[in-house]
């Protein structure tokens, strides 16, 4: 897998003492992401797993405000995991769990040879379809329509185009600069990750605007033909 435009503790701050890092858009972006995520799991129990943590910050700050709920941390690289790690540590809730190498890219999770459950009432995902190749955006998709029960949700977070354009001339200049950097990487289009849900098993049940010309993307599960009028 390609590295991700932005590894954590090569640029911005550098790590703290224990290890951990600091991602500057996480103090500008969880509390908007949360006000989406956290209706669905009032009052419930369950498994969470998130994919691509990156420092572990946003995952550390959801398990804070959930303790009835297990989240299980993830990524793909060595510096990532390491932080990840240093915030569990540093956080001392016992719902939240050791983060575990998953890579976005393999079609199969292995979740239960890695000691996960397989399946997870919600299941996030936080910047990360745009500094990734476009199999990681399938793959993330399939993965998820394997391992969400049928009341299970899939939460997006990032910057996204509709139908072709972008929302924000800011969003244009970045798509432009990623796809310099990496011709694998982009802002992708909410019409074409709505259409490989829809092949996954999975829709698009709702797209929420969020500050900066971000969106978070609910996807869930279409209710079988016998559950519809």
């Amino acid at each position: 897998m390609p590295s991700h435009v932005v590894e954590f503790g090569n640029v911005g701050k550098p790590p703290e003492p224990d290890g951990r890092l600091d991602a500057p858009a996480f103090h500008r972006n969880h509390d908007a992401i949360w006000s989406v995520i956290a209706p669905y799991l009032q009052a419930r129990t369950g498994d969470a797993l998130e994919v691509g943590s990156g420092t572990g910050q946003h995952i550390a700050a959801f398990a804070q405000a959930t303790p009835e709920i297990v989240w299980w941390p993830s990524d793909v690289n060595t510096k990532h995991l390491a932080s990840i790690a240093a915030w569990r540590a540093h956080a001392q809730l016992p719902n939240l769990r050791a983060p575990t190498p998953i890579d976005l890219l393999d079609a199969d999770w292995d979740l239960e040879r890695r000691g996960l459950p397989c399946e997870f009432m919600a299941i996030v995902c936080i910047n990360v379809l745009h500094i990734a190749p476009w199999p990681v955006s399938q793959q993330m998709l399939a993965g998820a329509a394997r391992h969400l029960p049928r009341d299970g949700r899939l939460f997006v977070y990032g910057p996204f185009m509709r139908d072709g354009e972008h929302t924000a001339p800011s969003n244009a200049e970045f798509d432009a600069g990623l796809r310099a950097a990496n011709p694998e990487w982009g802002v992708r289009d909410i019409a074409d990750l709505a259409a490989v849900a829809d092949r996954s098993g999975l829709r698009l049940n709702e797209s929420v605007a969020m500050p900066a010309n971000n969106f978070v993307l609910v996807f869930d599960r279409p209710p079988a033909a016998s559950e519809r009028d």
